[in-house]
């Protein structure tokens, strides 16, 4: 097949991708210096091609442009036909250019030669096991997202975005009441210029150092702190809301029923403090969420709520039900917390679902209980009522307060018109 400049993917020889650390030149095996001796093209970032000696590596030096996805398939087919060389941050698949070339360009052939990470390096100095830490990258993406990892006795590893992402990880740990934490800053892993320093959150005075560097974080809490678990059922006290607030044992009941699973797409149709959508997030980094919700002030509540939990990935569309369904992405899951008698609601939410999709209903009145029944009547699943009794005192004694029973129907979208499933 001929080389051809409209598809990079044609090129005669495939393009070598390779992992360059801190210590540039010198690290590298002679495998991945005498593939970039032999490029006639060197893609990367400044910082990697400002590494190479010139005399040894004298293709031309094309620096990624700003955005950088959107143009990858237009420098590719720019420069089709000849001897590529890409140059990634340690290992290219690793939060790395590795996955962009992959997505932007699925035909085109890679040979990559991987460097040891930065997280890798980390470990070694650390002497952690890498298996048994958390990394989260603050490179592009809200450092909120770290809130979700905390837990007594974690390790984490932040990849940082710059000198200034360690005051904001200390800074985010205080919030959330992890000020003891014990905080490591590493820089120029694997370089001449290798330095670390440390302290606690609780008391971080570090200024800003060299913008290449991780931060390991040995989580601790202080005593006062809300315990926030890892399955759902977060304490109500987690959430900030009007009253409007699928409560704490109700919410892991749904939260069952619903059965996330990584890289599932959730409607949470009425969202209210939007607790749902939240823990359906935090069950897996890679699951996704969206929440509908009519009235603004609510609407920017749920924004707040999925920042200070950790997930602020959560889309919140401000509208109402029906009409602020149309267009959105196809659902695997569909949950619904209010408005249940809306005209068409129902309806609309079954017809987005794909076979085996699941839709789990909530309701407190008599009039959605009735329309519950009927659709349970026509598509089956499970019919449950969810009765909670809290504890309270009763003169000198203890009694039961029972909460408003709530009505739940559960079910699994069949291939059938008229057949449903139980979840």
């Amino acid at each position: 097949m001929s080389p051809s400049a409209a598809d990079p993917s044609q090129a005669a020889a495939p393009v070598t991708v390779v992992g360059v650390g801190a210590d540039g030149w010198p690290g590298l095996t002679e495998p991945a210096r005498e593939a970039l001796r032999a490029a006639e093209v060197l893609i990367g970032g400044r910082r990697q091609l400002d590494l190479l000696p010139p005399l040894e590596c004298a293709g031309e030096r094309v620096a990624w442009p700003s955005p950088l996805r959107p143009a990858v398939p237009g420098l590719f087919a720019e420069h089709a036909g000849r001897r590529i060389a890409v140059l990634a941050s340690g290992d290219p698949y690793f939060y790395g250019i590795g996955r962009t070339l992959t997505e932007a360009l699925p035909h085109l052939s890679l040979r990559v030669l991987p460097h040891p990470s930065s997280v890798s390096h980390a470990c070694a100095r650390l002497g952690w096991a890498l298996e048994e830490c958390e990394v989260v990258s603050a490179v592009g993406r809200p450092l909120a997202r770290l809130a979700a990892t905390l837990h007594p006795g974690r390790r984490l590893l932040i990849l940082s975005a710059g000198p200034g992402t360690a005051g904001e990880v200390a800074a985010l740990l205080r919030e959330h009441g992890f000020g003891p934490s014990r905080m490591r800053v590493l820089e120029q892993l694997g370089g001449a210029a290798e330095r670390s320093f440390e302290g606690t959150a609780g008391d971080w005075a570090h200024p800003a150092g060299d913008p290449l560097n991780i931060v390991a974080v040995e989580c601790a809490a202080a005593p006062d702190r809300l315990r926030l678990g890892a399955v759902p059922g977060l304490p109500d006290a987690a959430y900030e809301h009007d009253g409007q607030l699928t409560k704490r044992y109700v919410r892991a009941a749904t939260l069952a029923a619903l059965a996330p699973a990584p890289g599932e797409l959730l409607w949470d149709v009425g969202g209210g403090a939007g607790s749902i959508a939240v823990e359906w997030l935090r069950t897996h980094p890679a699951c996704r969420a969206l929440t509908v919700e009519r009235d603004p002030g609510r609407a920017a509540r749920i924004a707040r709520n999925a920042d200070r939990l950790g997930v602020p990935s959560l889309r919140v569309v401000t509208g109402r039900a029906p009409d602020a369904l149309a267009g959105l992405p196809t659902p695997d899951a569909v949950f619904i917390g209010g408005g249940l008698t809306a005209p068409g609601l129902l309806d609309v939410c079954w017809a987005a679902l794909p076979v085996g999709g699941r839709l789990v209903a909530n309701t407190v009145t008599l009039e959605s209980e009735a329309l519950l029944v009927e659709w349970y009547r026509r598509y089956g699943g499970e019919l449950v009522r969810l009765s909670v009794a809290h504890g309270v005192p009763v003169g000198g004694f203890t009694g039961w307060r029972q909460a408003m029973p709530v009505t739940q129907w559960a079910v699994r979208k069949g291939a059938g018109p008229e057949v449903g499933g139980d979840v």
